[in-house]
């Protein structure tokens, strides 16, 4: 029996989850025209990220870019089937990249938009204007589909690595343990740094969403 391994630490499961949720109910409420609480998931959603950068050079081995960011070498090893490891192997790392990129486009965005009528705008909007605000709402409107269609790549890996090839992702991203025998398990990170990160992000979240005055002004 293989053994099983810590793979994931409760702050990766944790953001995966919660990220998950709020892109969902960010995309309810703007198709729903709830301005405010899609407002609101946004700012969720830009801590969360925020987080998971600090999370990615202080947190559990496995977290951290340094562990699974590799150059294309690494990835065509991988595809030759050369590739042995836990966490994010070379292939699902682009992958990770990907979406935490376009999560981020997608918040920054959404940050200098505002509606046809202005009643509900992101909090750097004036800092860019009307004319751009505008451009921006557009391709905040545009650039979902571009996040929608990493989402349905990444679910449609799930079911190829499940269906195919029998390997289960998404237990360890529930129990943070999967089997990997032959390789040592996840470094944690500090419990400390983890609230640390967190204060961090949510510290620099509520900067953006005052307007992101100038530092001593």
């Amino acid at each position: 029996m293989t053994e099983k391994q810590r793979v994931w630490d409760v702050p990766i499961r944790l953001f995966h989850w919660l990220l998950a949720g709020l892109i969902a109910f960010s995309w309810w409420s703007a198709e729903n025209h709830h301005g405010d609480w899609h407002l609101w998931s946004g700012f969720g959603i830009l801590t969360l990220l925020l987080f998971r950068i600090l999370w990615g050079f202080f947190g559990s081995s496995t977290a951290r870019f340094a562990s699974f960011v590799r150059g294309p070498a690494s990835v065509f090893a991988y595809l030759r089937g050369e590739w042995r490891g836990i966490g994010h192997s070379p292939l699902g790392a682009l992958s990770v990249v990907a979406m935490l990129l376009a999560v981020a486009v997608q918040v920054g965005l959404g940050l200098v938009s505002q509606d046809e009528d202005g009643l509900v705008a992101g909090p750097l909007a004036d800092l860019v204007g009307l004319d751009l605000s505008e451009q921006a709402t557009d391709l905040h409107e545009s650039f979902f589909y571009v996040l929608l269609g990493l989402i349905v790549l990444h679910l449609a890996a799930l079911a190829y690595y499940r269906l195919v090839r029998r390997k289960d992702l998404i237990s360890p991203m529930i129990t943070g343990r999967a089997g990997a025998q032959g390789f040592e398990g996840m470094r944690p990170g500090k419990w400390w740094a983890a609230l640390l990160c967190l204060a961090a992000a949510i510290a620099i979240t509520r900067w953006i969403v005052g307007g992101a005055p100038p530092f001593g002004g």
